[in-house]
This record gives structure tokens, C-alpha cells and sequence, in this order.
């Protein structure tokens, strides 16, 4: 999570509040104090408040909070003639762009470190790495209307910021230090985004480096800000957010038209919520009128609807708002967690330790004592990892993700000793031997169990290494067992087998197949065991 620096002046000038009351609430608003210097204190909010990643957004919700100024802060957006095309070329590269005119900002050394930071967290929460979306912030004086966001050949050249000739776009992926970072974005495009103004000058190379002609200074009081990115819906949250952090600084929105859309939008959303729902997940008794009171200290409109609801205005900028539950979050912060009743729970238990994480503790006792080091991989992983890279079929009982974010995690582990492989991967440049091993959940048609694998790497890693350890296990936990002759591609044919325990298959242990091996990008033997732990229920 991004770490916000909150100056103290800027801070108590814009709450209207001192920074000993600032400092001591903010926690209850769902911060958390990394330091509090002389000057300025540092916080950290989650990713899902974006609007809270800057001295104005916290300080609009601190007024809130303190009930200095409550209910639903009003952004007008005022007429403009400021023109934006955008080129069709850009559908496959970097198709979408938001726009906004911020006007008479007057800017100091603080307040525009509090800009940049605001943008640079964007570009981490909301842009996921400047992937999804990319920010420009623009003196507008120094350039002319319309702007053009356009797919340039390459070799255009311009002054990057921070930079003092003219060099080419593709010298930028190389030489500047944003060129270097985000390259990745853009490298295999034919053609480069590009932002130019009516004389052609260049603004800015999403999503990479501004230029240096609009480089924002204390001197700077009128804002050309551009987001560029491959979601819309992330492009417009990031106009809208720093649109209203603007404004909350004294500055004037001026509405710019893009491809015939008149933008930014800064109305708000409406939702009505229930009241028993809240008070059912909250444990409180609150009527409609004492929870809409609540969600104006939240920055909300909210006004009671009927008996059992409240009707509730979003502001714009709070794109965290996906479900009632959001809502009554934002109630329970209100309310102040501090003030919520402690109860004796109704009923009376005793706790214990469930069975499989006793059996869990006396592997990881057993494995510990034989010299090897407990690890502890991510329950979520991918096909090529726990299959191709194993050269094993693809299991058909793997539990997929719906909705994954990345390609790294597509689907739930069910096997652990892939991910040790890949562990090994990662660590190699560490001195050898390495032995490790790991104990855990993996998932099989919907069904959670316990694995425990463990690898050995080093120059002489064998067979007979593995099978002491396998034996030792299998020993330290009263299983009397065979081994068997099988095939599995991922060990050396005939130096590796198959473990069973009253006839029934439970795991197995060997050499590491060499191709396996190459597959991690390693080059080292590779022995390791894995067996099923359900043997012990």
C-alpha cells in the first residue's frame, strides 16, 4: 500500500482542525500511522480508497469525520471549449482517454509533492502499474488548444522531463528512468500514444514521461490533466479523483470535450439501502434517521426512506462503492468500532486444535528435525506451474478461478511439491544444499485437504537421499508402508516410486527428472517426496 505524506500545515488548512485531533482520529478512519514526524505524518489507507491518497481527500473526509462539515461535498463543473480527438489508431493500443481542466491552483513546494504523490499512488492502486491507466498533469499555459491524442511513429523526438535535448521515443524506453520502469507497456507496438497540442508540441508520451515544456512549477495556475489507459472505468475513477482533490484545493473544474463527450462527470450515485440488513451485520439497533446521520459523517447525502431504509447519495469520487456491504462498512466507521458494546457470546465452547493441524505440527516437527526448512508457498498458483512445467497431464479436479487477475494465479494448488520447485527456482543463487519442505491445503474437486512435499537440491542429490527422508516420515508418523515401481514423468524413470499404505497409493518420492528441472530454469539435481495426508484421519 502507497504511504501517504500528510504535512501538518496543509493538513489543519484544509480540515480546519489541529493536528493533535487529526493525528488521534485519523486511526479511526481507517489509517494506518506509519510515522508522524516533525513537519508531517506518514499513513497508509487500503487500496480500495483511492480518494484517500491525498492531503485533500483526507482532508475532506477528516471534516467529515469530526463533524466539522458533514453530508455530500458538491463539485461543479463549469462550461469549457477546450477540444480533445482522439486518434482510432489507438484502439489496440491505449484506446481511452479522460480529461479535465483544473483552473486557479496556486501552488507551493508542499502542494505540489501532494499532487505527485497523489499520482503516482494512482498509478499503483487504480492504474495497476500505469497498466490500466496512465496521469498527465499539464501547465496549460504553455501549450494551445485543441489537443490531439494521437499513435506516433517511434522515432518522434521531444524533451522528456528531467531531460535536456530532444531524443527519440524509442531512446526513451532505454535512456530515461520511466522508460526503463514502464517499457513493458508499450515496447511492441508499432506505433507510440502520444499527446500534442494545436502547434504539435508534445505534452506527453503515455505511459511513460511527460515532457519537460509542461512541467508543473509553483508558477503553474492552470492544470491540463489527461488520463490515459486500457479501462475506461479506471480512467474516468482517476479523473474524477484527482478532479475532486483539486477542488477541495480552491480549484475550478472546466469541463473538456473529447470525441464529442463532454467530460468529467462528477455527479454522484444514488443507492437505498436496507436497515435491518446493517443492523443484523453491524449487531447495532439504529434507526433509518440515526444511519443517514452516520453516513453524512461519511461524506454521504443520506436521508431516511420509510421505516427500514435510507436513501443514500455516492460522491463521485468513492469508486469503492460496489455493494450495500460498502455502505454499512462506511456506517460502522461512523459509529466508531471503539463504541460498539462488548458482549459475551451466547453460547460456550471450549477451543481445540483441530485434527489435520495437529498432523500438519507433527510433519513439520519430523521434517524440521531431519535439517529441513519449513516454507511456505501461495495456496494459489497455475497450470503451467503444478502441470506442464511437471510434465504431468493437466488435472481435470483443480479448482479454477473465475475471475483471475494475473496469469500467475489461475487456479487453487493441488499439489505443494510444483511450488517448492518454483521456490527452488527463485533461490538458487543461494548456497547449496538447500533443502526444504512444505506442509499445507491443496484443493481437489472442491475438496480441502492436507499435502506435505519437500525438495533437496545440491550436486549429489539422489535417490537414496530422498528415501531416507520419505522413510523417516513415514516412520515418525506409525505408517507401515511399501514402495512400488510406477510412471510418472516428472522423476527419472526407475529411480524414483510410488508410496502405499494398506494398498492404498498416498504419494511419492525421487529423482527429479532433468527436464523438470530445465523447465524451472535450473541446473542442478533435484530430489523430492510428496505425500497425501488424509492416510492420518
Amino acid at each position: 500500500m502507497p504511504v501517504i505524506k500528510l504535512p501538518y500545515k496543509y493538513l489543519e488548512r484544509l480540515t480546519g482542525a489541529d493536528r493533535e485531533k487529526i493525528i488521534d482520529r485519523l486511526p479511526m478512519m481507517g489509517s494506518d500511522v506509519e510515522r508522524i514526524e516533525e513537519e508531517q505524518i506518514d499513513v497508509e489507507f487500503f487500496p480500495n480508497r483511492p480518494d484517500l491518497f491525498s492531503v485533500e481527500g483526507v482532508a475532506r473526509a477528516m471534516r467529515g469525520f469530526l463533524e466539522i462539515e458533514t453530508g455530500l461535498p458538491g463539485y461543479k463543473v463549469e462550461q469549457g471549449d477546450t477540444r480533445f480527438s482522439v486518434d482510432p489508431k489507438l484502439a489496440d493500443i491505449r484506446p481511452y482517454l479522460g480529461s479535465a481542466i483544473i483552473r486557479n491552483i496556486s501552488f507551493d513546494d508542499e502542494s505540489i509533492e501532494c499532487l505527485m504523490g497523489l499520482q503516482e499512488s494512482l498509478h499503483w492502486a487504480v492504474g495497476r502499474g500505469r497498466a490500466k491507466v496512465a496521469i498527465g498533469v499539464h501547465d496549460l499555459d504553455k501549450v494551445k488548444a485543441p489537443f490531439s491524442y494521437i499513435s506516433s511513429p517511434r522515432d518522434r523526438k521531444f524533451v522528456p522531463l528531467d531531460f535536456e535535448n530532444e531524443v527519440t521515443m524509442e531512446q526513451m524506453l532505454n535512456e530515461h528512468p520511466k522508460g526503463v520502469d514502464y517499457a513493458h507497456l508499450v515496447e511492441d507496438k508499432p506505433l507510440f500514444p502520444l499527446i500534442v497540442d494545436a502547434d504539435d508540441k508534445v505534452l506527453s508520451f503515455p505511459p511513460i514521461i511527460n515532457g519537460e515544456l509542461t512541467r508543473v512549477t509553483k508558477e503553474t495556475k492552470n492544470i491540463l490533466l489527461d488520463c490515459t489507459g486500457t479501462d475506461e472505468r479506471a480512467v474516468m475513477t482517476a479523473v474524477k479523483i484527482i478532479c475532486t482533490a483539486m477542488a477541495e484545493a480552491g480549484g475550478r473544474i472546466e469541463a473538456v470535450n473529447v470525441n464529442g463527450t463532454v467530460m468529467p462527470d462528477l455527479s454522484p450515485s444514488e443507492r437505498i439501502v436496507g436497515v435491518p440488513a446493517c443492523n443484523k451485520l453491524l449487531g447495532l439497533s439504529l434507526t433509518p434517521a440515526e444511519m443517514a446521520k452516520l453516513l453524512e459523517k461519511m461524506r454521504f447525502g443520506a436521508v431516511a426512506d420509510g421505516d427500514s431504509h435510507v436513501k443514500v447519495t455516492i460522491p463521485c469520487y468513492r469508486s469503492d462503492i460496489l455493494h450495500d456491504w460498502d455502505i454499512y462498512e462506511d456506517v460502522s466507521i461512523a459509529f466508531g468500532y471503539e463504541n460498539v458494546p462488548a458482549e459475551l457470546p451466547p453460547t460456550f465452547t471450549i477451543g481445540k486444535e483441530h485434527p489435520s493441524q495437529k498432523n500438519l505440527g507433527t510433519v513439520r516437527e519430523i521434517m524440521a528435525g531431519l535439517g529441513y526448512m519449513e516454507m511456505m508457498p501461495f495456496t494459489l498458483s497455475n497450470e503451467r506451474v503444478l502441470f506442464d512445467y511437471m510434465q504431468r497431464e493437466r488435472n481435470p479436479k483443480a479448482l479454477p478461478l473465475m475471475h483471475p487477475i494475473s496469469e500467475e494465479h489461475t487456479l487453487v494448488r493441488t499439489d505443494i511439491l510444483p511450488l517448492l520447485m518454483e521456490t527452488l527456482k527463485l533461490n538458487q543463487h543461494r548456497e547449496l544444499p538447500q533443502r526444504l519442505f512444505a506442509a499445507g491445503d491443496v484443493v481437489e474437486s472442491g475438496e480441502t485437504f492436507q499435502k506435505a512435499a519437500a525438495v533437496i537440491m545440491h550436486t549429489e542429490a539422489d535417490f537414496t537421499e530422498i528415501y531416507s527422508a520419505a522413510d523417516v516420515l513415514l516412520r515418525e508418523l506409525d505408517l507401515e508402508y511399501t514402495v512400488e515401481d510406477s510412471s510418472d514423468p516428472a522423476y527419472i524413470e526407475g529411480r524414483f516410486g510410488d508410496i502405499y499404505v494398506e494398498g492404498k497409493k498416498i504419494g511419492s518420492f525421487g529423482e527429479i527428472h532433468p527436464q523438470v528441472i530445465l523447465n524451472f530454469d535450473m541446473d542442478q539435481p533435484v530430489a523430492g517426496l510428496e505425500i497425501d495426508l488424509r492416510i492420518l484421519r
